[in-house]
């Protein structure tokens, strides 16, 4: 997440300009909200993101559900939204899905705004113009263009089968919304990834989930906070790619992994027999063997002494602090 002040804004060069769309900017860019979340320092995130969360979030419905990505408000007993205006109304958090990384918050006071409506990346064509809207209207939002989709697999077992990638970056890029040629919301922020251009000439992206994720999964979330599917297997390590291989490189605190005896450093070579062929194979592997729970079967590397090691799984959300009303 970005650590932003309050007082700052994006370049006038790079905010978009109502001219240069076909629909009503102001008011597109006023249905994204400021979000803040405070987080129990005992939670099992409080640690790796904080106990302090700060983003972007944007009201979908006339009821006053506002969309953000997850990471902002997973565990959060307390939750703030304030308009671009100056309305502040308390928030509650609605539910979280792992899978796609979206979150849902309802707003528990009037927001004042009109919602944005949901609208389908795939009718964006690659180099087509984009708005990637913060809260607080023109001044934070950034004139952007969609550069690429792609695959993106996330260190803390996380894969997206097609990911959108803009650009120039939002410095505040968590739950922006990424605006369409139709005004209509295409994505959500999650990410600033740096991205190699012309040798050693490295630029951010930034890079959203596509919102027709949402739809099937969006009345799991409202009513029941989680998807209704079965939890996927989860072993709470972190790993990346590095010189051809899969390698640890941390743990989600005390996690199936780490209890399995796993180490830093260790390369990952099999699942269940099965050479990984990528981080984003690796995670698919694991959920292939079943749901939370089932046993993981790894072949491991560790300074050249391969040997096997079964990691009893765990569903994540049961590790998760429930959300309390205001």
């Amino acid at each position: 997440m970005a650590d932003v002040e309050d007082d700052w804004e994006t370049p006038r060069s790079a905010q978009p300009q109502p001219g240069n769309y076909a629909f009503d900017l102001d008011r597109a860019l006023a249905s994204v909200v400021s979000l803040s979340a405070r987080i129990p320092p005992d939670a099992f995130t409080a640690a790796t993101l904080g106990v302090e969360r700060a983003g972007n979030g944007v009201l979908i419905g006339e009821d006053g559900v506002v969309l953000t990505i997850g990471y902002l408000i997973a565990e959060a007993q307390e939750i703030w939204l304030t308009t671009g205006k100056g309305r502040v109304a308390p928030g509650h958090v609605l539910g979280y899905d792992q899978a796609t990384g979206f979150g849902l918050v309802q707003a528990l006071g009037p927001l004042d705004i009109p919602a944005l409506p949901l609208g389908d990346s795939r009718s964006v064509t690659l180099g087509e113009r984009v708005v990637i809207g913060g809260a607080g209207g023109r001044r934070r939002s950034v004139a952007a263009h969609l550069v690429a989709r792609q695959e993106f697999a996330g260190y803390w077992e996380y894969v997206l089968d097609e990911a959108l990638f803009t650009a120039p970056a939002h410095p505040n890029w968590g739950g922006t919304a990424m605006i369409g040629p139709k005004g209509d919301l295409l994505g959500i922020g999650s990410l600033q990834i740096p991205h190699q251009v012309h040798g050693e000439q490295v630029i951010p992206l930034n890079m959203a989930v596509p919102i027709e994720l949402l739809p099937p999964i969006l009345d799991d979330l409202r009513t029941l906070g989680r998807v209704n599917r079965p939890p996927r297997p989860w072993l709470g390590l972190f790993a990346a790619e590095a010189d051809g291989k899969i390698v640890i490189v941390g743990f989600a605190g005390k996690c199936p992994a780490q209890r399995a005896g796993l180490h830093e450093g260790d390369a990952v070579l099999a699942v269940a027999g099965a050479p990984v062929q990528g981080l984003a194979d690796f995670f698919r592997r694991i959920w292939a063997l079943g749901n939370a729970g089932v046993e993981a079967p790894l072949t491991l590397d560790r300074e050249g002494d391969v040997f096997e090691v079964r990691i009893t799984s765990a569903d994540r959300q049961r590790l998760l602090k429930t959300a309390r009303c205001h």
